[in-house]
């Protein structure tokens, strides 16, 4: 069985940092995709970044330049570096991941496995 575990969530100031992990288990191919949404209550889950079987990372238009996505396959756990974070990125988020693929964009992201979330409070 496949398990998602997110953690490094928490409360930070407008222009702080933040790293999210996701421990993966139940599953061996480490080329399988992995990315990371966000879900703020009364709105539709967003994608924010996602890593491919070919190591090809694809960033939501609002995280580009600040967040990086990245992915230790020793470890089998999936990062987020979140830096010059913003109150409008105070959401839940949440670590996925599906089979082997090539992804462009991140619509084309439609992953099968999904964490719990950690919860993200950026004020101003």
């Amino acid at each position: 069985e496949v398990q998602l575990v997110e953690s490094g969530g928490g409360s930070v100031q407008a222009g702080g940092s933040l790293r999210l992990s996701c421990a993966a288990s139940g599953y061996t191919d480490r080329s399988y995709c992995m990315g990371w949404f966000r879900q703020v209550p009364g709105k539709a889950r967003e994608g924010v970044a996602v890593v491919d079987s070919d190591g090809r990372t694809t960033y939501a238009d609002p995280v580009k330049g600040r967040f990086t996505i990245s992915k230790d396959n020793a470890k089998n756990t999936l990062y987020l570096q979140m830096n010059n974070l913003k109150p409008e990125d105070t959401a839940m988020y949440y670590c996925a991941a599906d089979e082997p693929a090539s992804i462009a964009t991140m619509g084309e992201f439609q992953p099968f496995y999904w964490g719990r979330g950690t919860q993200v409070n950026v004020s101003s």
